[in-house]
């Protein structure tokens, strides 16, 4: 090798290892030999110190007043300290430093919160809702509202007793009192001993409460927030303690629930009690009592304009609204579960419209008003829902907006027809196969329950949908969250961890 070449490769190796020794030497090392580095040095100690409050307010835009004050104080500290006596490894990430101050009125606790719970809504309805709501005609995937308010994930699992898979009153247990049960329990603990709620943490500080779902009132989500028993399917105690509750707005189905004696007794605490939605004009003020069907409210597929859970939600909102300290609302999509239960994923796509819908309610609500909180996330994963099956590369929603009614309301009339190939057209939108048609007869001959699966196995085969159960799955589930003390939530967190940190956004008791 040319003696040229050689003290080349020396030089250029003695000058990347000083280079390297230099860049990785602690700060407090460093020497400071003139005016001008020391001035340069103390402008990266400024930098520091601001991304490190960058860093501290990015873990939590509510983290609160306390937290923040603090991390301010210990950012100006650092900014004003000697940059030799500055230690090494305080370091920001450079993704949580901000490219320019953005100023903002809102608070940093919430005044209102709102928890809204899609029942048995896993990532992949909120997947599957996606390309449900896909423009063909574009190029573009266009952004649901679960797109744009995604902010982290839960687990779900209940107590070690009951394994790892959730039942829906554990799960809301979890989200309403932040504490795991057992399988089945209403708001109490694996002792059956009553778990303090947030909505009775809520009454305690002055605040409105309220829920709003499409299930009955008294189904397990609800009665989490609202009641303690040790068994969800008690569903008539349940109603009973609803009257200790002293919620300001109970709106959903399950009127067969309440008797006459016990919807007297709401009425004698002030409750108004409405069962038609025409209704909800004249109900100005809390408290009311709204149950608008006998159980369940009527599938969305079946009744498509009638927006019935975003019309309780926006009455909610304004009814709860009037407290001026403040408000807890409970909002369900109860029925994505109960069609995830029949892999019924017409039903099921119908009931995320209609969540979707409330969801911006409340999104608007949020954004004009700059002093509430929305969460959005699931208690649990139903059905195993897969987005393609059968080895297939392949999915194909664009059908399901096609068809005029849910599978079951169309079993239960084809059931009642002679003409019922002609009317099954007309109902499904398409036009049976010989093969389809067949499998319908042979099914219908066996009853209606037979007959509804057969059509669902249809539209899952047109549409190349699988399932994995008939029950729920251990899956941990989205969240998603605006306004005040949003970032809160960001990340991976358990179920408990979403009804603690609401707990810490409420006001301290009134004395």
């Amino acid at each position: 090798m040319p003696i040229k070449t050689t003290l080349s490769l020396i030089l250029g190796m003695f000058l990347c290892f000083s280079t390297s020794t230099f860049a990785n030497a602690p700060l407090a090392n460093t020497p400071l030999t003139d005016t001008a580095t020391t001035e340069t040095a103390q402008s990266q100690a400024k930098q520091t110190a601001s991304q490190i409050q960058v860093q501290v307010s990015s873990v939590s835009d509510a983290s609160i007043t306390n937290t923040s004050k603090a991390s301010a104080s210990k950012a100006a500290e650092l900014a004003n300290t000697d940059p030799a006596k500055l230690p090494a490894n305080i370091v920001a990430p450079i993704t949580n430093v901000a490219s320019k101050k953005v100023k903002s009125s809102a608070p940093s606790k919430p005044k209102n919160m709102i928890i809204m719970i899609g029942d048995g809504m896993g990532p992949a309805y909120t997947t599957a809702y996606r390309y449900f709501k896909d423009n063909p005609d574009t190029e573009e995937m266009e952004q649901t509202v679960f797109d744009r308010l995604l902010v982290g994930m839960a687990s779900t699992f209940p107590a070690p007793v009951s394994g790892y898979v959730t039942d829906s009153a554990a799960s809301a247990t979890a989200l309403a009192t932040g504490f795991k049960t057992y399988n089945g329990a209403i708001s109490i603990d694996v002792d059956k001993r009553p778990l303090t709620t947030i909505m009775e943490m809520a009454k305690k500080v002055g605040l409105s409460t309220g829920v709003a779902v499409s299930s009955q009132v008294n189904h397990a989500t609800p009665a989490a927030f609202l009641a303690h028993n040790e068994h969800r399917r008690n569903y008539v105690q349940i109603a009973e303690g609803y009257l200790k509750s002293d919620a300001d707005v109970i709106l959903g189905g399950g009127q067969k629930y309440f008797s006459d004696d016990l919807l007297d007794e709401f009425k004698a605490k002030g409750y108004q009690h409405i069962t038609e939605f025409e209704q909800l004009d004249s109900i100005t003020k809390p408290k009311v009592l709204g149950l608008f069907a006998d159980v369940q409210l009527p599938w969305v597929i079946d009744e498509q304009e009638a927006y019935k859970l975003s019309t309780l939600t926006k009455k909610s909102l304004e009814l709860l609204s009037q407290n001026e300290q403040g408000f807890i609302l409970m909002v369900e999509g109860s029925l994505i579960d109960w069609a995830g239960h029949s892999n019924d994923i017409a039903t099921a796509m119908g009931e995320m419209q209609e969540f979707a819908n409330a969801i911006e309610v409340v999104e608007q609500f949020v954004r004009e008003r700059q002093d509430t909180l929305m969460i959005v996330t699931a208690d649990h994963n139903t059905g195993g829902l897969s987005i393609g099956a059968n080895g297939e590369y392949e999915w194909n929603p664009a059908m399901l907006h096609d068809i005029k009614a849910s599978p079951q309301t169309i079993s239960e009339e084809l059931i009642a027809v002679d003409d019922w190939q002609q009317r099954f057209n007309q109902l499904i939108g398409f036009e049976a196969t010989a093969e389809e048609i067949s499998s319908l007869n042979s099914a219908r001959m066996q009853g209606q329950k037979q007959l509804y699966k057969s059509i669902l196995q249809i539209i899952d085969t047109r549409t190349n949908t699988g399932w994995t159960s008939v029950g729920h799955t251990a899956d941990d589930v989205q969240v998603f969250a605006a306004g005040p003390g949003a970032l809160l939530f960001s990340g991976h967190q358990d179920n408990t961890e979403i009804a603690t940190k609401m707990m810490s956004l409420l006001p301290k008791a009134i004395n």
